[in-house]
């Protein structure tokens, strides 16, 4: 190929991989979930969806994305935990401390 022709198979090279890159999907932005508390074998949930109990959850935190979640923290015998937070992109890792409470007898 000379002149002109060799041209056209870079440039269309690069817009083939122009639309390429445009169509990769990308990973949304999270923030980082971490969590400690006094009953490591209390079960977490996170928006209705069990994660695990919370000595798995310390020990590997969780990827939140953008939005608010309600965290649940529960074990029988104990007063449920529950909060709501707010992760936003660019946020610092959110840390919650649970404290179980027992029911009294």
């Amino acid at each position: 190929m000379t002149g002109g022709n060799a041209r056209r198979p870079r440039a269309a090279l690069a817009l083939l991989l122009l639309g390429l890159s445009s169509c990769v999907a990308r990973t949304p932005a999270t923030v980082s979930l971490r969590m400690k508390g006094n009953v490591p074998d209390a079960s977490v949930t996170i928006d209705d969806q069990y994660i695990g109990a919370l000595a798995y959850v310390a020990a590997r935190g969780v990827a939140l994305p953008p939005g608010a979640h309600r965290i649940t923290v529960e074990k029988a015998g104990y007063f449920a935990w529950d909060r709501l937070v707010e992760a936003k992109n660019g946020d610092p890792p959110i840390h919650l401390q649970v404290q179980l409470t027992p029911v009294p007898d």
